[in-house]
Order: C-alpha cells, then sequence, then structure tokens
C-alpha cells in the first residue's frame, strides 16, 4: 500500500499537522506546487480515507474522565462486541488485539456516577464479555494535539516554521458549552476543515463569531485539530499496545521518555493493573522488535511490560463532545 503515495501526498500530510486548517494556496507556496495540485491531492486522500482533518475535543478541560478499556470476550463475540463499542458517542480507537480474544477502547465518561455505571454495570453486563479491565487516565505524555506526523514527516525547519500558526494563548475558568457550541464542535468532528460560511450555517452565528468561539474554545485546551491518518502512508504497518508498570518514582521521567520516541503516537500515565501505557507504530514486526530491545529496554526501573498487537481498528477518534 505505501506504493499507493508519494512524497507531495507525505508532505502535504505533514503540513496539515501544522496546521490543519492552513489555506491550500499556503500550503502549496510552501511545498513549491499549485493550489489545484493541492486541493486535487487533500481531496484523492480525504475520499480514499487516507487522511482526514478534523476537530479534537479534549474532555478533560469539561471535567470528564477518559478510561481505557481492555475487555475480554470470546473470539467470535470480539467483533460485534467492538462494533457495538463503536457506535457509542462516548468511545474512541476501538481496536481489536491480542489475536481478536481482547478490545481496548478509550471512553470518555461525564461523572464518577458515569464511570461506576459503565464499568459496574453495562459493560459486564453484555452478553459473551468475559472480563474487564479499566484503567482511568491521570496524565498524558503524548497524544491528543501531538500527532505521530510531527515525528514522521519530512518538512524542513523553514517550512514548518512558515506553516506554523501563532501560539494559542491559555485561557483560565472553566468552559461551558451550549447547543450552538456543540453543533460547531459536531461539525469540526466530521471535517476539521469546514468553512466559516458552512459552520455559521450550522450553528445560526455568524462567521466572526464562529472565529471568535473557536479561538476561545482553544485558548480553554478544548478545542484542538488532529489527522486520521492511513499509517501505510508512512510504511509504518504494525501498531501495538504497549502496558507497563514503572516504578512510581521514575513514572514521570519513563513518560517523557516515551514521548520522545518516534515510534510512540500515545503515552499516558494510568491507574489499573499496570500505570504508564501507550501505542507504538513501527513499520514491522522486527523494527517492533527493535524498538523493544533498545528504546524500551532504556527506560528506568520498568518492572513489568506487556505486548498487544493490534489486528483492526474499529474506530479511531471520537465524533462528537
Amino acid at each position: 500500500m505505501e506504493s499507493d503515495y508519494d512524497e507531495l501526498d507525505r508532505r502535504l500530510v505533514h503540513a496539515l499537522q501544522i496546521d490543519g486548517r492552513a489555506p491550500f494556496s499556503t500550503i502549496a507556496e510552501v511545498l513549491g506546487v499549485s493550489d489545484r495540485t493541492i486541493a486535487r491531492r487533500y481531496a484523492r486522500l480525504r475520499s480514499a480515507g487516507a487522511v482526514r482533518v478534523f476537530g479534537g475535543v479534549d474532555p478533560t478541560a469539561l471535567g470528564a474522565f477518559l478510561w481505557f478499556l481492555r475487555v475480554r470476550c470470546a473470539p467470535a463475540a470480539s467483533l460485534p462486541v467492538a462494533e457495538a463499542l463503536a457506535r457509542r458517542p462516548d468511545t474512541s480507537w476501538v481496536s481489536l488485539s491480542s489475536g481478536g480474544t481482547e478490545i481496548t477502547c478509550v471512553v470518555r465518561t461525564e461523572s464518577e456516577a458515569d464511570s461506576e455505571a459503565l464499568l459496574l454495570a453495562k459493560l459486564p453486563r453484555t452478553p459473551r464479555v468475559e472480563g474487564v479491565t479499566a484503567h482511568s487516565v491521570l496524565h498524558a505524555f503524548y497524544g491528543g494535539p501531538d500527532n505521530l506526523v510531527g515525528k514522521l514527516g519530512s518538512l524542513d525547519e523553514e517550512a514548518i516554521e512558515r506553516l506554523r500558526p501563532p501560539p494559542v494563548p491559555h485561557r483560565q475558568g472553566p468552559v461551558r458549552l451550549d447547543d450552538s457550541d456543540r453543533k460547531l464542535l459536531a461539525l469540526l468532528a466530521t471535517d476539521g476543515r469546514a468553512g466559516f460560511e458552512q459552520l455559521s450555517a450550522a450553528t445560526g452565528w455568524s462567521p466572526t463569531t464562529v472565529r471568535r468561539r473557536m479561538t476561545e474554545l482553544r485558548e480553554h485546551g478544548l478545542l484542538y485539530l488532529d489527522l486520521d491518518v492511513d499509517w501505510h502512508m508512512f510504511g509504518m504497518n504494525a501498531r501495538t499496545l504497549l502496558w507497563l508498570s514503572v516504578a512510581p518514582v521514575y513514572l514521570e521521567e519513563a513518560g517523557q521518555a516515551l514521548a520522545g520516541h518516534p515510534e510512540i503516537a500515545f503515552a499516558a500515565a494510568t491507574t489499573g493493573p499496570t500505570n504508564l501505557c501507550a501505542s507504538v507504530v513501527c513499520a514491522n514486526q522486527r523494527e517492533l522488535y527493535r524498538y523493544l530491545t533498545t528504546r524500551i529496554a532504556a527506560l528506568p526501573a520498568v518492572t513489568h511490560l506487556e505486548t498487544a498487537p493490534v489486528i483492526r481498528t474499529v474506530k479511531q477518534a471520537a465524533n462528537r463532545a
């Protein structure tokens, strides 16, 4: 599949990772091609499912909780259960791993009561679920607005600086969403490059109000731009989940080290049987072995390591706030 993509495709995706709403004219100028070429390339990649710019939401900015769930099923039941989880609006990154006997997903709960209902009542009563392990996300070291494309992309520093948007200042205080905010976020979750006129029609706000509100939501840390990417574009064919136990005194050091690894797409400290989890993307199993025996082996005070190769991704990013 890698041959389906070329260097311009990869450079375009890297440009979108830097600024998902950058005008095609700006990207074209930086990459040294025509506006029409960039627009045509993006349309082709988007329609093929190779890349999608979307508005991501950090639910913790609203006081919500994030959980990693490991759901064990009989092999024949795993796909139907995974598909049922994928249909829920509060799930993301629903994957089959461990030879198809385990489902891993990220679940957002709005309160401790919701967490209790999900973990203690709803999932264990789902037919053919044999067990659930829950890991509450305490701190993300890498992920969310930090996309792996930024590590894999080939644009040089000059091009990156020309594309980089102005930094967003942090806005203190709580953020509350009304119905128009939710319509805005729902449309951006589908298409992060939706125009202001389209967003205006969906929310009933003026384009100026839409632009201002998007800026406010980004300043509160609620809204960010992200990419769904076909990793084959960058020659990456193996995604693996890691569950590590690290001595608490070294947890911050190990998490920060993981975040800097070029293979890491996500890393977080969690509760549960292990205290550090990560998503690793490698070219193949040989490179995964090399990664485990070099970079992971060099982490301080790792007392336990479990690997779970992902054999199918049923759902990637969530679609609403």
